[in-house]
């Protein structure tokens, strides 16, 4: 399958992937967070905890420009999120593969056609290379023989499978995971944890996963900021660090 021009962020020498400074994160006239700065290298591994209503999803959606940036300097790759214009917004969305919480499928149609309408929808036109990269990410996520299922017919872990899947498609330099383990069950979150740790060390894209989950944070250590107090701090991983004050 041939390189498509469009899949990855531009940037020039060594930037930071995401770069915010000195950003106020405001939803509905209501100030979440105030002032933060943070940076993300192509790559990374990091992790967004905080107590409920702290801001952790506030900064997903400034990052996908859901939420205008009203102050400071936000980038992600080449796009200026202060200046980005209305009819980018999409362009740069397809460069993100986002992971929900709530899956999110088109419970009309099967695993294909969800992941098929995704394709269709950012532009691509060759029904082989299509229906090639269908069967790659499902693969990916070990659910190649499920393509013909309807989302009812898989289990919570199978389904998020498929919301990974469908992030992958557009073989995005940047994941953004919003609680994805908050719906499942110990056992098969740790399965889509290790799903997770796997994508990255093999894909290495840059992966920032919202969490609760103080277990799985634990297992899986990785760069860790904070919401709190209307700010966002980075916690020190290497001294011990009493989570149940946290989140």
């Amino acid at each position: 399958m041939k390189e498509r021009a469009n899949n990855k962020f531009i940037l020039n020498g060594d930037e930071p992937l995401i770069e915010f400074q000195g950003v106020d994160i405001v939803n509905d006239t209501n100030l979440v967070l105030s002032n933060i700065s943070f940076t993300v290298d192509s790559g990374e591994f990091i992790y967004l905890v905080g107590k409920v209503g702290s801001g952790k999803s506030s900064i997903i959606k400034t990052i996908i420009a859901e939420l205008p940036l009203t102050s400071g300097f936000a980038r992600v790759g080449e796009y200026d999120l202060g200046r980005i214009k209305r009819k980018q917004i999409p362009f740069l969305r397809r460069k993100i593969g986002v992971v929900f919480q709530d899956f999110q499928l088109l419970m009309d149609r099967s695993v294909e056609r969800n992941l098929l309408f995704v394709l269709e929808a950012t532009g691509w036109k060759n029904g082989g290379e299509m229906n090639d990269k269908v069967a790659q990410v499902l693969e990916m996520v070990g659910m190649e023989t499920k393509a013909h299922k309807m989302p009812h017919q898989l289990s919570g872990g199978e389904q998020q499978r498929i919301v990974i899947a469908r992030a992958l498609l557009n073989d995005p330099q940047l994941i953004l995971a919003d609680e994805p383990t908050g719906n499942l069950d110990p056992d098969t979150a740790i399965e889509i944890m290790d799903l997770f740790t796997k994508i990255h060390r093999e894909q290495k894209p840059a992966l920032i996963m919202v969490t609760h989950n103080r277990e799985l944070v634990k297992r899986y250590p990785a760069r860790t900021m904070i919401c709190e107090n209307e700010t966002l701090s980075e916690l020190d991983m290497e001294i011990e660090v009493n989570f149940s004050e946290i989140f």
